[in-house]
């Protein structure tokens, strides 16, 4: 667990970081696997109606995510204090309020699911599949979103390798299960069904693992604190709500946009889709660079080393030019062998490769304006970095895509994000640089 000084800061945090790429690896992996299955067993439509939802879970579990990034801070510092019980209490009050907001927006989404859809105008063809797809999902919510929790509240106190046994243990059974449940009848809910299983048997075997080895967030430690701090659930929601707005925000942009690609037909939705599964590649590392980012940098606010700071951003900042900049480039250059994993339409394919070699720029500028967000929120600076992402997100990201729509064509839609990105980048930095370095830092626990 990183916690002090014992060995150089750079290795401490690629130590750290490893762990949290191959995880979001294997989560997108997941999914690209599971859309493979789709595409390629029952076919383009049957992806087409399960990509048609992705944005909408986005937006469904944003304030988990949330929760999450705000107990990572909180558990980041109290760990970096020697603060244990803390570290428990913190942890308790985040994972009721998991299952409490899975269970209610589970029900709400069942209330309005295909309405929803609707409004996104789906293809009419695809459109049972959709709302099928969408219905075992949102079964999958309660258990999804405490997998989402514990796994934020381990990388808070420096642990990444179990989230990413956890994870594995999610990936297998997907893996197992949607071939055979296809081959079994039960149509694009397959999926959905296995995502479900995974996660339950996940977190099945991270109870049993945290308690056989007396961690400190064993689920026997846990119990008393199964209950709502108002304190501390204030102070998790406040550090939290920016992400948890981001992926909000970010979700209904990316449903807006998706509503501009549905109106060019089913071929232009399964481009989309397609082209998601490989950006995750490529976006996940630089999230995971953000993530430890912030996690050190909490961490030395909880520890009183306030000048290792500046050393966390250079690292971050490094550290996503080479291995996210690296991917990008990686990706660029194999567009097409990647998009052809899930589409076999000569023309779609075509389409998704010139998007991807669009789109793997924005990850970068991405990655880099997250490093910096991701440390001022680390010392509980949140509104202007929430206010930069949110009114890029807000005010650029669609009247970008429509512009592009209408002047250039379909595939320069997507040209939006690169664009956004690039913008927030030099404001986050511009704060960072010019503001925020020059105010003091005290810890939140």
């Amino acid at each position: 667990m990183t916690r002090g000084d014992a060995g150089p800061l750079w290795t401490r945090f690629l130590a750290f970081l490893a762990p949290l790429v191959l995880t979001n690896v294997l989560q997108a992996l997941s999914g690209t696997l599971n859309n493979i299955y789709l595409g390629r067993m029952l076919g383009t439509s049957a992806l087409a109606a399960a990509v048609a939802f992705f944005p909408l879970l986005m937006f469904l579990i944003a304030l988990v995510i949330g929760l999450g990034t705000g107990s990572t801070i909180l558990v980041g510092q109290a760990w970096g204090a020697h603060k244990h019980d803390v570290v428990r209490r913190v942890a308790g009050t985040t994972l009721a309020g998991a299952v409490v907001l899975g269970v209610v927006i589970m029900g709400l989404g069942f209330l309005g699911i295909d309405r929803m859809l609707q409004g996104l105008r789906t293809p009419a063809a695809v459109l049972p599949q959709a709302v099928a797809y969408a219905h075992v999902l949102l079964l999958a919510l309660p258990a999804l979103f405490v997998s989402i929790v514990a796994a934020s509240l381990l990388r808070g106190v420096g642990d990444t390798v179990t989230p990413l046994r956890m994870l594995a243990i999610t990936t297998l059974f997907s893996m197992l299960l949607t071939p055979a449940l296809i081959r079994a009848g039960a149509g694009v809910a397959s999926a959905a069904w296995a995502v479900l299983a995974g996660n339950v048997a996940g977190l099945l075997w991270l109870a049993w693992h945290l308690s056989r080895r007396h961690h400190v967030l064993a689920w026997s430690t846990l119990v008393p604190h199964l209950r709502f701090e108002g304190p501390l659930l204030r102070q998790v929601v406040r550090l939290g709500i920016p992400t948890g707005l981001f992926f909000t925000v970010g979700s209904l942009a990316d449903i807006a946009l998706l509503s501009l690609v549905n109106a060019h037909g089913v071929h232009a939705t399964a481009a989309w889709g397609a082209v998601n599964q490989v950006m995750a590649y490529v976006q996940f590392p630089a999230m995971s660079i953000a993530i430890a980012s912030s996690v050190f940098a909490a961490q030395a606010i909880g520890g009183g080393r306030l000048a290792q700071i500046a050393q966390v951003t250079r690292i971050g900042l490094g550290m996503n030019l080479a291995i996210t900049g690296g991917l990008a480039l990686l990706v660029a250059l194999l567009a097409r062998p990647a998009a052809s994993l899930f589409l076999t339409d000569a023309g779609v394919v075509a389409l998704a490769a010139s998007v991807l070699r669009i789109m793997v720029v924005g990850s970068v500028l991405f990655g880099m304006a997250s490093v910096f967000s991701g440390i001022m929120r680390a010392a509980g600076t949140v509104r202007v970095p929430t206010a930069i992402s949110l009114g890029c997100l807000a005010l650029l990201v669609f009247p970008l895509g429509w512009l592009f729509d209408r002047t250039l064509g379909l595939r320069w839609i997507w040209l939006a994000y690169p664009a956004t990105y690039g913008v927030g980048l030099l404001l986050q930095a511009a704060y960072f640089h010019g503001v925020w370095k020059r105010q003091p830092i005290r810890s939140l626990v």
